[in-house]
């Protein structure tokens, strides 16, 4: 069984950069083959890691919906809208060097999501069995953990940033995890954007409340910031980076 490590936490506190790094930290330490999963409906887990992303579950779902209004067809006359759908399904997996990625991607329309979130669901077990490690992106809130996206999880990494409520958000959605009884074999904390990589003494009251282990701080790094004003590929900041360096020793903490 893959060993899956799946990142979660509200809108808002550098979970998809926090999620990127530690990818391309596994990468580094050649734990492969790895799969990664955006599993955010407004997806861009993509523009983190530098990779360009042509069709999405959710692009793939529109055309379908569609394909009877559009001219010509895309659906080839000798196949089923089943047939077709498996097809398109199977070639939504990206293949980079170092790792594979399935996008879920957004929809249009009312109720759509539902559908996706399910597709992704089989399309995730459909192709993890070939991974030796797992990593996925979920959107912010507690929607995929209450949907059953991920059935196994080894690790899972709430994120908050320096607030008060973010660490509540987290706690809540460890909460979750226990109710439907999800059972990482760990799971904790990351704080994110610390000043100087240090908590103070209100939001380390307020992680000490929420009773989640704190796994690690990773500070507030101004090449994050330059990085994605330019459209740059956040993993391609230096190695020496803060940022970067956090995230190796918080990698190196879980074991994995």
């Amino acid at each position: 069984m893959s060993f899956t490590i799946a990142v979660a936490g509200k809108g808002g506190v550098g979970k998809t950069t926090l999620c990127g790094l530690i990818i391309d930290r596994l990468v580094k330490l050649k734990k492969t083959p790895l799969l990664v999963v955006d599993a955010d409906a407004n997806s861009n887990l993509n523009e983190v890691l530098g990779v360009e992303v042509e069709t999405t579950l959710g692009s793939i779902r529109e055309e379908i919906a569609h394909s009877e209004l559009m001219e010509p067809n895309p659906i080839p006359p000798n196949m089923t809208k089943p047939e077709y759908l498996q097809y398109k399904f199977n070639s939504a997996l990206i293949e980079e060097d170092d790792f594979d990625m399935l996008v879920m991607g957004r929809t249009q329309g009312e109720g759509c999501y539902c559908y996706v979130n399910g597709v992704l669901k089989s399309q995730l077990a459909k192709h993890a069995a070939n991974y030796k490690y797992v990593i996925v992106d979920n959107e912010a809130g507690m929607e995929h953990i209450s949907r059953g996206l991920l059935p196994h999880v080894d690790v899972l990494i709430l994120v908050s940033d320096c607030s008060r409520r973010g660490v509540q958000a987290a706690a809540r959605i460890a909460e979750l995890a226990m109710e439907l009884n999800l059972n990482p074999r760990q799971m904790g904390l990351v704080v994110n954007r610390a000043p100087d990589g240090k908590l103070d003494e209100g939001i380390r009251q307020a992680v000490e409340e929420s009773g989640l282990k704190l796994l690690g701080v990773t500070p507030q790094d101004k090449a994050v910031y330059d990085f994605d004003c330019m459209g740059k590929p956040i993993i391609d900041i230096d190695d020496s980076s803060p940022i970067k360096l956090a995230v190796g020793k918080l990698v190196e903490s879980l074991g994995i």
